[in-house]
């Protein structure tokens, strides 16, 4: 069985696209934040045949936030840095009986059904797949086993992030096949040139 894991925020004013909201404003940043979780959502929508879970940053009290996702399983990320929340969650899926797991998060709009899609594909050929991110991250990662070693101790947020990953799966013996580079929106100038490139 295939597992979509996908890490989100509840959309609330302050608590989202800090980054973004230090140059425009807590509420021009909710209101991307919403664009960026309507585009993941149409995306994991059109993927078929998986079991979906959103693992929520942190609980919410507003009963429409809790309930904005019918259909996908929910979860609430545990402690630590975000390789070992990613850790949990793909531990959780095998546990689960998973077979195949991605993981992705809410930044990044040019993601579609198409990458998944695709991402799913590729593990039936390759033990690791990443969906590389322009600002050196990722915005998509899958494996059919769980690899702790690929989510330890990596610079999170950083342009060394993919690179580290890549030569920690070639230490590890494994097969790695790469997506298409997709831009993810983290800051002012993410969201200009998203914009620009939308016209």
């Amino acid at each position: 069985m295939n597992h979509l894991l996908i890490f989100a925020r509840h959309p609330e004013l302050g608590r989202v696209k800090t980054r973004l909201a230090a140059t425009i404003g807590a509420e021009a940043a909710l209101a991307v934040y919403h664009e960026l979780l309507h585009r993941t959502r149409l995306a994991a929508d059109g993927l078929t045949g998986a079991h979906k879970t959103v693992w929520f940053a942190e609980a919410t009290t507003a009963p429409d936030l809790a309930s904005a996702w019918p259909g996908y399983e929910q979860a609430l990320q545990p402690g630590g840095d975000l390789g070992q929340k990613m850790q949990e969650a793909f531990k959780q899926a095998f546990g689960q009986g998973a077979t195949a797991a991605v993981v992705i998060g809410t930044d990044c709009p040019g993601l579609t059904a198409t990458h998944l899609t695709a991402a799913f594909q590729a593990l039936t050929t390759h033990d690791l797949v990443l969906g590389p991110a322009a600002d050196g991250g990722y915005y998509l990662l899958g494996m059919k086993d769980l690899h702790k070693g690929l989510l330890r101790d990596k610079p999170w947020s950083t342009a060394q992030v993919l690179p580290a990953t890549l030569a920690d799966a070639t230490n590890l013996g494994l097969s790695v096949a790469l997506l298409p580079v997709l831009h993810d929106v983290d800051t002012a100038d993410d969201l200009a040139a998203w914009r620009k490139a939308e016209r």
